[in-house]
């Protein structure tokens, strides 16, 4: 093979290997400033202007639009409370109160982090739409099926996400998230 052949060949591979390496980075969630609370995982970084690249880059391929922290904190789960990857064929009951903010939601997306295409049109629950308890607390499922207005649907795709969003959140959240006392995801059952 001549010299320009081999070249070629070493180029295309370091960008084969580059690109392999920086997608699975990314893919991997946040690095930097990444806290977990139980299945909940969030980044100080996030919507702020001292994030790294990577921070960026997550954050742009989940598709946020992320504000600052004073502002908004999101928090992603894409395990359960007992750590176990959150598969859409499965059943899992979040339960929880509300989180110290303004406003929250808590919204459901595929593993190409979409919302999931489902036939009740349902994609997320808030804190004026979301189920109570007699507690003051709320309790929801989240499944491929159900019925009436307790469940949010997965599609029953393999993998998917739930992003809780806090709207002008409590300063103990924004100062210690990993104390936050955010919804507890237990799986009840698996097709």
């Amino acid at each position: 093979m001549r010299r320009w052949g081999i070249w070629l060949l070493a180029v295309i591979a370091g960008i084969v290997i580059g690109s392999g390496g920086a997608w699975l980075s990314l893919r991997a969630g946040l690095g930097a400033g990444a806290t977990k609370s139980g299945p909940w995982v969030t980044s100080s970084l996030t919507g702020s202007t001292d994030a790294d690249l990577r921070t960026r880059a997550t954050v742009a391929i989940a598709g946020l639009l992320a504000l600052s922290a004073k502002e908004a904190i999101y928090f992603n789960a894409e395990e359960d409370s007992a750590g176990a990857p959150l598969d859409g064929r499965c059943r899992y009951r979040v339960t929880g109160s509300d989180p110290k903010a303004r406003w929250w939601s808590l919204t459901l997306y595929g593993a190409d982090h979409f919302l999931v295409t489902n036939p009740a049109q349902r994609f997320s629950f808030h804190m004026r739409n979301v189920p109570r308890t007699g507690n003051g607390g709320f309790a929801f499922d989240v499944a491929p099926s159900g019925e009436g207005d307790g469940w949010l649907p997965t599609g029953g795709q393999a993998h998917f996400a739930l992003t809780l969003r806090a709207y002008n959140p409590d300063p103990a959240i924004i100062g210690r998230p990993d104390r936050a006392h955010l919804p507890r995801i237990e799986k009840v059952s698996c097709a």
